[in-house]
């Protein structure tokens, strides 16, 4: 049974790196995501795709806020 891909525009999680991201689209084979706060895309294949809980998505949100306080990020 295939597994339901997350849809644009979701929060996902690249299960072979641990990174999230949202997702942008499908581009071929691929699932493009890009980070939280913004910043380049990745391509993932999507047997290593998956939606991410509540709990990662406010972590992830957390940790990019927390990294644009110190100015870390713009």
């Amino acid at each position: 049974m295939k597994a339901v891909q997350p849809p644009t525009g979701s929060c996902a999680v690249d299960t072979h790196t641990g990174r999230i991201g949202v997702v942008m689209g499908y581009e071929g084979p691929y699932v493009q995501l890009r980070p939280l706060g913004g910043g380049r895309e990745w391509d993932c294949v999507p047997e290593a795709v998956r939606q991410a809980t509540s709990a990662e998505r406010i972590s992830a949100a957390t940790a990019y806020v927390n990294a644009r306080s110190r100015g870390e990020v713009l």
